[in-house]
């Protein structure tokens, strides 16, 4: 196996890929008892339109289809239901859909054998038939529903909408009830043949094991089953101007929220660009905790008018066909919130960043960096979202090293302009 190596962290991964193409990691964790097992494929929300590996044709289906083949898959041929059964071995298990990846995980500390049988079986044995598709519909209507009256997802979605015009993040991962209406077996077979190829999934055991043994272990579980070649995926073409300045949208809330967006231009993912991707991935960040973090002057300054009474979500999210800051609260004032976070960027682009505020966020980033890989969740969670995006997660804390004050002044100038930003806002 090839061992990817993290002298700073004192980690290893054992990777290999296998002859069907599956790609198979493990992270060994000396002495500890729980264990970790996700299962995930490079498919989301965002891909449907698509040519399948030997087809000429173009394939476009529905949106939701691959939030509703995570539900599907856990419903099997024998009229058992895979999560209650994983339950039932006291493991807890669960799955999730993202824009780009979809993911089935359990974790526990006894049973992981069995478990494991059981998630390597349903993720690889479909079930579908016409009544119980038309089953699912029902319940994930019903999640729709739900997400359409909870305005924390609202004020984000509403924020991703009016930054684009056309890329697919913009629509609800769930799909709508108009658009699951339009799923049936077919699509789901032809997408779970297309998406859940080897080739383009990857598997993460984490815990107390030897690498060589439990990497038996998952070939004596695996199906005969060859990848069929490269999947094209296609995506409309996205302006670089945001779509809108302002959402604003009326629900039932305590306090108004808000969701302040920066429309990001996507970088090239080729080879030579990942290490730019990590560096500016936190570059972003680290701006970010200047500028609206704890410790900022802004938020101090807020939080003691009562303007701001909790520290804003901040986040930079990103992937091959998007890019974009994020920053999201509640506050009986978004608009000052949104006048005052401008303010403060022309602020910092005027007066520069000050080199002990520099050097106060860069310890915390290392730390919280090390901190995050001391868990086999996290650590697992982390390395299959950017093993999707190209990335390799190791190379977080050499590019933290990289990183100065002169490399963050340019990043502000380049990504926090004020014509690419947006506000996003829910009040009754």
């Amino acid at each position: 196996m090839q061992v990817i190596e993290s002298l700073k962290l004192k980690e290893k991964i054992y990777k290999e890929k296998l002859d069907n193409g599956l790609t198979v990691m493990i992270i060994p964790k000396k002495g500890i008892e729980k264990k970790y097992m996700i299962w995930g494929t490079n498919y989301g929300s965002n891909d449907s339109v698509f040519f399948v590996p030997g087809e000429e044709k173009e394939t476009t289906v529905p949106n939701g289809v691959a939030h509703f083949l995570e539900h599907k898959l856990f419903e099997q041929e024998n009229g058992t239901n895979s999560l209650d059964v994983l339950t039932s071995l006291g493991v807890n298990a669960n799955a999730y859909t993202t824009n780009d990846h979809t993911a089935y995980l359990f974790e526990g500390t006894n049973n992981f054998y069995e478990a494991m049988d059981e998630l390597m079986d349903y993720v690889q044995h479909p079930y579908f038939t016409d009544e119980n598709v038309e089953k699912e519909k029902g319940i994930i209507g019903q999640e729709i529903r739900m997400y359409d009256d909870n305005p924390d997802w609202i004020v984000y979605l509403n924020a991703i909408k009016a930054m684009y015009h056309n890329n697919p993040i913009k629509i609800d991962i769930t799909g709508t009830i108009e658009t699951i209406e339009k799923i049936d077996k077919e699509i789901l077979y032809k997408c779970y043949n297309t998406f859940y190829s080897p080739s383009n999934m990857l598997l993460i055991i984490a815990g107390d094991f030897e690498p060589d043994a439990i990497l038996e272990e998952v070939k004596k579980r695996l199906i005969d089953k060859k990848s069929k070649g490269t999947i094209k995926r296609v995506y409309p073409e996205e302006p670089d101007e945001i779509a809108q300045k302002r959402i604003e949208q009326k629900l039932e809330v305590s306090r108004p929220l808000y969701a302040i967006g920066i429309k990001d231009k996507v970088m090239d993912s080729g080879l030579e660009n990942k290490n730019e991707i990590i560096k500016k991935h936190l570059g972003v960040a680290m701006l970010l905790n200047l500028l609206v973090g704890t410790s900022s002057s802004l938020f101090q300054s807020l939080y003691k008018d009562g303007i701001m009474l909790t520290p804003p979500t901040i986040d930079y999210e990103f992937g091959k066909t998007y890019a974009h800051i994020l920053v999201m609260g509640q506050s009986g004032n978004p608009d000052l919130i949104y006048e005052e976070f401008k303010k403060e960027v022309e602020n910092l682009k005027q007066n520069g960043i000050k080199e002990e505020d520099f050097n106060r966020i860069k310890k915390m980033f290392y730390g919280n960096y090390i901190k995050q890989y001391n868990d086999i969740v996290d650590i697992s969670r982390i390395v299959i979202s950017d093993y999707f995006k190209g990335i390799n997660s190791f190379d977080y804390l050499d590019e933290i090293e990289t990183i100065n004050v002169e490399y963050l002044e340019q990043l502000l100038k380049d990504v926090f302009k004020e014509e690419k930003m947006v506000i996003s806002i829910v009040k009754n």
